[in-house]
């Protein structure tokens, strides 16, 4: 049966049982009874019952493998640490940095991106640090007063899009 719900839950409902179906299925079997006889009586030896065999130790289905999961996952997790010991290690690669603000240009690069690493550079620089990642920019169309000719139709060289650097992230 195809459920196509957009309800999450009940897609999980129908997962889960058509699973427990599975497992249930699969575990025993069912019981089967003795066809009827119509009145017929069958003449012959009658079989002795198969001997009954011992139930296995180990259940070969989902939930053991998940147990023998769980029991392993803490030999494949790494140990963990306290919130002191994670903060001492942060710390130790953290270097110290300023979020600067302004608006500086980004150049063109050799294959016509812009160029915000630079631009970047430029903002820290002059604020008095060294160097810098670009952390916000902005886009403007700037057209040349051609365009605003009326009656004269718009070529592609008479506008180009500038990017500015607008806050950067600055370390000495």
């Amino acid at each position: 049966m195809m459920v196509r719900s957009g309800n999450p839950a009940l897609r999980l409902g129908t997962l889960m049982s058509a699973m427990l179906l599975l497992l249930g299925a699969g575990g025993t079997g069912w019981a089967q009874s003795a066809p009827p006889s119509l009145g017929l009586q069958e003449q012959g030896p009658q079989a002795a019952p198969p001997p009954s065999t011992p139930a296995p130790a180990e259940n070969p289905w989902l939930f053991n493998e998940m147990g023998k999961l769980f029991d392993k996952l803490p030999s494949i997790l790494p140990p963990i640490k306290s919130p002191s010991e994670t903060m001492n290690d942060l710390s130790r690669l953290a270097k110290p940095s300023t979020m600067v603000s302004g608006r500086v240009a980004c150049p063109a690069s050799s294959n016509g991106a812009p160029d915000c690493k630079q631009a970047a550079d430029q903002l820290c620089q002059s604020k008095g640090y060294k160097d810098g990642k670009s952390l916000n920019a902005d886009s403007a169309e700037k057209c040349s007063a051609k365009v605003l000719i009326p009656g004269r139709t718009r070529k592609p060289d008479d506008c180009r899009t500038d990017t500015f650097v607008t806050s950067a992230l600055c370390q000495n």
